[in-house]
């Protein structure tokens, strides 16, 4: 089989999210019912990992992506994350546990930024249509949330630490198969001082508002799968109602480069952040598996659409060597650190009462809509 560029990027989104779709929606559940730990308690787990992540991204990968070429990194990552989610078998106890996924959250979510950094670059030097390609990250977390809600209710959550093992494993073959040259070469490779990324003031309010509508994704990352059974909604019917968002998401990704070519940055954003209101908002106000699932749909914006912008504007913004370092800051405030702080805030509001978490999000999420509609004025 011949690779292009298109195709391995695909490759590597399809890898990098079918793992993703098995960490992110059922690792709380896994804690849980595996390791019987309160809710409460499995949160803590999950915040210290997404905070640790948030370091991870903004430090570690802007500093390794400054001395060694995006490919060899992928390498490296995605060994790391195989051979360190094997330890999860033996563990036992909240040190443990904790110890355990400190190091994991280290090197497995610094993978997402890689990627992204690597679909920008491809974009500017090979003009690959970067959509095309993430959307084929969506359909491998739609492939992984199906199977895992079939395998769970086959073999019980038990199933849900194996899949994440050979999911890691397959995409650390994935990356040792092909690699485009571009990413093979050292080119201008350089550290990038984060007072020059912040000079830009497109890049910060873009930030900020990142900040505010992906963070506010936290309750539902965290709480959607242990909601629905709340409702009283089966394990397969759980990823059946999962993947809505995804399927969601993979039409807008397959769509997004061809029309919103001509739409601002800032439009987009506002889009996003209207979204992101309505949809927790709902969450709140009608606790019903019917609005659970027609609400799915908006994750093609609240999420889908915010990333895409963010994206074009590091491609339109920054030169190849800023890009990784302006991606580990999206990564590690964006979608690390706010979504980390949020989870804590969520977990206690999910105890008192599961809908006023959601609540919590609508409310986070609403200066991103003035933010944006602020600055569209300004340009008018």
């Amino acid at each position: 089989m011949i690779f292009t560029s298109q195709f391995w990027l695909s490759i590597t989104f399809f890898a990098f999210y079918f793992s993703w779709g098995i960490f992110m929606p059922y690792w709380n559940a896994w804690l849980v019912s595996e390791k019987h730990l309160p809710v409460e308690t499995a949160s803590s787990l999950i915040a210290a990992g997404l905070l640790v992540r948030a370091a991870s991204t903004f430090f570690l990968y802007p500093a390794v992506s400054a001395k060694y070429p995006a490919g060899t990194l992928l390498k490296w990552f995605t060994v790391a994350a195989a051979l360190l989610s094997l330890f999860f078998i033996p563990a036992s106890g909240y040190g443990t546990l904790l110890l355990i996924m400190v190091a994991f959250s280290l090197v497995y979510p610094v993978i997402m930024p890689m990627a992204d950094s690597m679909g920008a670059l491809l974009m500017k030097t090979e003009k690959i249509h970067y959509g095309k390609s993430r959307s084929w990250g969506s359909i491998g977390y739609t492939a992984a949330v199906f199977l895992i809600g079939i395998v769970t209710a086959i073999f019980t959550d038990a199933a849900i630490l194996y899949m994440l093992i050979g999911s890691l494993l397959f995409m650390a073959a994935a990356a040792f198969y092909y690699m485009p040259p571009v990413l093979r070469e050292r080119g201008n490779l350089r550290r990038v001082p984060l007072r020059q990324l912040f000079r830009s003031r497109r890049f910060v309010t873009a930030l900020i508002i990142c900040i505010l509508i992906q963070g506010a994704h936290a309750a539902y990352y965290n709480y959607g799968v242990l909601y629905l059974q709340h409702l009283g909604v089966s394990s397969v019917w759980t990823g059946v109602i999962l993947n809505i968002a995804v399927a969601a998401e993979i039409i807008f990704f397959s769509v997004a480069d061809r029309f919103l070519r001509h739409v601002s940055v800032p439009v987009m954003f506002t889009w996003a952040a209207c979204a992101a209101v309505l949809r927790w908002s709902a969450m709140f106000l009608f606790p019903t598996v019917a609005v659970y699932v027609f609400v799915q749909v908006f994750h093609a914006f609240t999420f889908g659409l915010a990333h895409y912008a963010f994206i074009r504007l590091l491609y339109q913004e920054f030169d190849s060597s800023e890009i990784p370092a302006a991606q580990g800051v999206y990564s590690s405030l964006g979608m690390g650190l706010s979504t980390a702080i949020l989870t804590f805030g969520a977990g206690y509001l999910y105890e008192i009462e599961p809908r006023l978490a959601f609540l919590s999000m609508a409310v986070f999420a609403l200066p991103a809509v003035f933010i944006s509609l602020l600055i569209i004025k300004g340009k008018s």
